[in-house]
């Protein structure tokens, strides 16, 4: 068949009616880099088909969307159904001859000759030296993995997910970017802990600079935003506070006249909540006069010290709430796992195992239940067929080396920086601002909870250093609305350890002038001796706060980074000051002698919300109330990308929650579910 035949025969594929001539169709995109930077990105359809030829087992041919062409069909002698093939590519605009690499992979970067070449492929030397690379390329070959299901991420809900997909007996590939962490590795027993935690376990992805990390452009952003990349996400690194949204959270546009009210509503997760306890190890007492009544926490709480019962007492003479707090740390043993032995090192990872992290308490088994999780696996986009339906996705190995992973189903749990990224990144001419994009909400709508830390001095030694990070006693007296503070929402407070020797002699509690005569005098001062009130503000939605894609920065696969844009609004400036203002008198009341405060706290953005939210309306919404898009029928969302509001509290225990219910309506409805063919 000549190159003019195909373009004028129209091949689709569609499952079983074309299978004698289609093998294999797919929307890809071909990078071109010119020498002086000139980048060219080229969308193009590859559709590869039976050969008439006996000795030639496929043939490529392709159309391209904009601007050039493919020039004539290319036989592949040596490549099978799985492996990268590749054409010759003509630009007409550059006059370049190019090779390609297309193929099961998608993306490639070109790599083009110097020399311009007269009459553009049709000089012999040139297509043989094309036919070098495309053979070698064809050789090395490319696995490609097939599952029912392909879940974006090992984090939280991720975890969750793949568990409960492996129970059912799906077969399921999970792609992770970063790797299994090794507790031998964490910090917590070595002296230097509070150094690491500033640069090798810091937060921040842009600090801390690990291969599989990817860069942030927070350059806009008031709140820098924090994560970890591995086999448990970031709840590696989190603190293991284990609230839940309260009910009013779920109600915000009908209780208070702003923002947006979910599709669902408290007892409709409340039964997801108990048994997401219940897998995680939750410590914590039943009856908090906070929430709804239910099904008390599996385990007793942990100790709250000698600072929580001091702001415990402090609490009941002015009469405010106050209650042991639940954490995702063990009390006592559990399905194999060690209690807490109070390090108080949670935030650079746990070495006891006693914190709950999807790598301890979902990954392993499901791994053992057939789940296959592919780790170094970076994902670039999403790939989708002609019918509109998602088909799997593209990823790049630390070798540099591309893949492809195809599935029935994809889920994204990449949290809600990671998820728009992805989703931003599979733009093609047929979704041109991103996949599952049509309400033009992908990115939109980030929430990261504002943060303030009020801190007490006080005459005695009060061991403050020691203990489980997340918190000893939380306090929900100024949770709800009252329009006479000026503000709408409000805040959870939770009381954690204040730090060792080092955190107390280096920036910020010392301030800048770290050495000096009064140094000793500081340490005495800070050591063990302060209390500490952390201040979680509601953050409402606004479309301005977003994630973007950032042309001139990416990471080092090459595929861009996301740009945060994130202005603290008014309303979250003045829940801050009403609330910081309330702890500064809960610790006068505690006996303190001196407090000090910090308010919008720039390397406090754990808690990222919002960016592909739910809803009833596809104008209005991203996912549905089970995270399954609008716009791709067989894509989810399960991270807190979902969130339509994000409460005053810290959100794992809801993300967990609502992957769970997510999943089980997935396998539940099953036989419902669109696939491609």
């Amino acid at each position: 068949m000549t190159l003019r035949q195909a373009e004028r025969r129209r091949f689709r594929f569609t499952g079983a009616a074309n299978q004698r001539s289609v093998r294999f169709s797919q929307e890809l995109q071909v990078v071109c880099r010119f020498d002086g930077g000139v980048v060219v990105r080229h969308q193009v359809q590859i559709q590869i088909f039976r050969a008439r030829r006996k000795r030639f087992p496929v043939s490529v041919r392709s159309v391209l969307i904009g601007g050039a062409r493919w020039v004539s069909a290319v036989s592949c002698p040596v490549a099978g159904a799985r492996s990268r093939l590749c054409g010759l590519f003509l630009s007409r605009a550059h006059g370049w001859c190019v090779p390609c690499w297309a193929g099961c992979s998608g993306r490639r970067q070109a790599v083009v000759t110097r020399r311009r070449v007269p009459g553009g492929c049709h000089r012999y030397r040139q297509i043989v030296r094309c036919w070098k690379a495309f053979t070698r390329r064809c050789a090395e070959g490319s696995s490609m993995e097939q599952a029912d299901v392909l879940i974006i991420g090992a984090g939280a809900s991720g975890g969750v997910a793949a568990g409960a997909l492996a129970q059912a007996g799906f077969d399921v590939l999970c792609l992770e970017q970063g790797q299994w962490p090794d507790r031998a590795d964490y910090p917590a027993q070595r002296r230097t802990y509070e150094l690491e935690a500033r640069k090798q376990w810091s937060g921040s992805p842009n600090v801390r600079g690990r291969a599989a990390d990817y860069p942030v452009n927070d350059v806009e952003s008031d709140v820098a935003p924090l994560m970890y990349a591995g086999v448990g996400g970031s709840m590696v690194l989190y603190a293991g506070d284990w609230p839940r949204l309260l009910p009013s959270d779920f109600r915000v546009r009908s209780l208070d006249g702003v923002a947006d009210d979910w599709p669902l509503r408290y007892g409709d997760l409340q039964p997801f909540y108990e048994r997401t306890d219940a897998a995680f190890g939750v410590s914590g007492a039943g009856g908090d006069p906070a929430y709804p009544d239910g099904a008390e926490p599996p385990l007793p709480p942990l100790p709250i010290g000698a600072i929580g019962a001091r702001m415990a007492r402090a609490h009941d003479r002015l009469g405010w709430h106050w209650w042991p707090a639940a954490q995702a740390v063990l009390s006592a043993p559990h399905q194999g796992r060690r209690p807490c032995v109070q390090f108080g090192a949670c935030m650079q990872g746990c070495p006891e195992g006693a914190k709950a992290s999807t790598d301890l308490t979902h990954w392993p088994s499901a791994v053992a239940g057939g789940v296959r999780l592919l780790t170094g696996a970076r994902v670039s986009r999403i790939l989708m067929s002609g019918n509109g339906l998602a088909t799997g996705a593209e990823f790049v190995r630390p070798d540099g080396s591309w893949h492809v992973a195809r599935a029935e189903v994809v889920i994204l749990a990449a949290n809600a920086v990671g998820t728009p990224r992805i989703l931003l990144n599979s733009s093609s001419p047929r979704y041109p601002d991103g996949l599952a994009n049509s309400s033009g909400l992908v990115g939109r709508r980030l929430m990261v909870h504002p943060f303030a830390n009020v801190t007490g001095y006080f005459d005695e030694d009060l061991t403050s250093w020691r203990g489980h990070v997340g918190a000893k006693i939380a306090c929900y007296e100024f949770y709800e609305t009252d329009t006479d503070r000026g503000f709408v929402r409000g805040a959870k407070w939770s009381l954690a350890p204040t730090g060792g020797p080092l955190d107390a002699a280096l920036p910020s509690r010392a301030g800048n002038e770290v050495w000096g005569p009064d140094h000793h005098e500081h340490i005495r001062k800070h050591l063990g001796r302060t209390i500490s009130w952390g201040i979680f503000g509601e953050d409402l939605p606004d479309e301005a706060n977003r994630v973007t894609t950032d042309s001139a920065l990416t990471d080092s696969s090459g595929i861009p980074a996301p740009k945060l844009n994130y202005t603290v609004n008014e309303n979250s400036r003045r829940l801050l000051d009403f609330h910081v203002a309330r702890a500064t008198e809960s610790l006068q009341a505690a006996g303190a002698y001196e407090t000090a405060a910090e308010s919008l706290m720039r390397y406090s953005g754990w808690h990222l919300l919002g960016t592909t939210r739910m809803g009833t309306d596809p104008a209005t919404s991203v996912v549905d109330e089970y995270g399954r898009s609008h716009d791709v029928p067989n894509l989810y969302v399960m991270d807190g990308s979902v969130f339509v509001t994000s409460g005053g509290v810290n959100p794992t225990s809801t993300i967990t929650a609502l992957a769970l219910r997510a999943v089980e309506h997935l396998i539940e409805h099953r036989r419902e579910q669109r696939v491609p063919a």
